[in-house]
């Protein structure tokens, strides 16, 4: 990195974390409250309830107001919030996961044209300048739990790689995100001719993803020479409960995916699980909210070329990269940590250890 890159990293951490101070970062009296707006995929889930922590406890920091609504996943549902937070003059705004991507571009659009700034985490939209997109790199992430997969399969078989069948249980195949996953996962199995994927549609909950690992395992029976699931933080145990109901043991299958959860922590724990990379949700969702407030008060954000550090961050060093999937913006890639290889699964760092509490 040159030295002007370095400079402008320790500059842009120094800021960050001088924005934690609560009596500094405060407005002052008869100045006006920032308030951002927010839009989750489904309230539901642990991991939108960790961005929704992270969110709201850096806006506690900085004295500004965060306005979260639920989108429900339902791309019209998403951009009638979209209007009314432009209506309503917020001062940023953060997309926190939607299902069709390219569907909400035209609500992006509409908040570029009234100059309010965009935030995106876990997953990014399809076009429009989103100003950062913050997330862990889902392809990458699934390569790695996909390479702990395949050795999972090496150990239980001598060392070797049988010919066989290996399920995939995916989320919602119209999802950028299970698109990344797939191509993750398969840049790995491709190199092993003898395998073979085979898909099942678990649209990102356990009963879909219990029904589908039901039919495969009836279908294939002893063929099968693992299972992956994509997020098995949201999918895991409606997989294992079915490979249980089958009369079978979870980790003769050696399930490896990304994305932990409260969910993924006790099936590591239980050794049901093999191994997941860490999303760092709650972190990406604090970053969001002082990177807008950062902008709001003139203030550097990361840019292209930049590499930002934080000691003791799990997520850190997080590259800075040019946005493939919007028109203008750039992508903080935050690095994800495979669970139980790399990071022990009751290290306090994981937010969902900071969940449980």
């Amino acid at each position: 990195m040159s030295l002007v890159k370095v400079i402008i990293a320790v500059l842009t951490l120094s800021l960050l974390l001088v924005g934690c101070g609560s009596q500094q970062t405060k407005p002052a009296d008869g100045q006006k409250k920032l308030v951002f707006g927010m839009i989750v995929k489904d309230i539901s889930t642990p991991y939108i309830q960790a961005f929704i922590q992270g969110a709201e406890k850096k806006a506690q920091e900085l004295g500004v107001e965060i306005v979260i609504k639920d989108g429900q996943g339902d791309s019209d549902k998403i951009m009638s919030i979209m209007d009314n937070f432009i209506t309503q003059n917020v001062d940023g705004f953060i997309m926190a996961g939607a299902v069709d991507l390219k569907a909400i571009v035209p609500g992006v659009k509409r908040l570029n044209e009234a100059k309010i700034p965009v935030m995106a985490l876990d997953t990014s939209p399809e076009g429009g300048k989103v100003d950062l997109f913050i997330s862990f790199d889902i392809k990458d992430a699934s390569k790695k739990a996909a390479e702990a997969f395949v050795q999972g399969i090496k150990d239980r078989n001598g060392g070797n790689v049988p010919q066989g069948i290996v399920v995939e249980i995916t989320g919602d195949l119209r999802d950028m995100f299970t698109k990344e996953c797939s191509s993750g996962f398969k840049s790995v199995i491709d190199q092993y001719p003898q395998l073979t994927i085979v898909q099942g549609e678990g649209k990102w909950n356990n009963t879909d993803s219990n029904d589908r690992t039901s039919d495969l395992l009836t279908r294939y029976g002893k063929e099968i020479r693992g299972i992956y699931v994509q997020t098995p933080d949201i999918m895991g145990i409606g997989v294992v409960s079915a490979i249980e109901a089958a009369g079978l043991q979870a980790q003769d299958f050696g399930i490896a995916g990304i994305c932990i959860g409260p969910e993924g922590i006790d099936l590591i724990k239980n050794k049901k699980v093999l191994a997941i990379v860490e999303q760092p949700a709650k972190d990406s969702a604090e970053l969001a909210v002082q990177y807008l407030y950062n902008i709001k008060t003139n203030k550097p954000i990361p840019k292209i070329g930049d590499t930002v550090e934080q000691k003791d961050a799990l997520w850190a060093p997080a590259k800075v990269v040019k946005n493939p999937f919007v028109d203008e913006g750039a992508y903080i890639i935050l690095k994800g940590s495979l669970v139980p290889l790399e990071v022990k699964v009751d290290d306090p760092r994981l937010w969902e250890n900071q969940l449980k509490k």
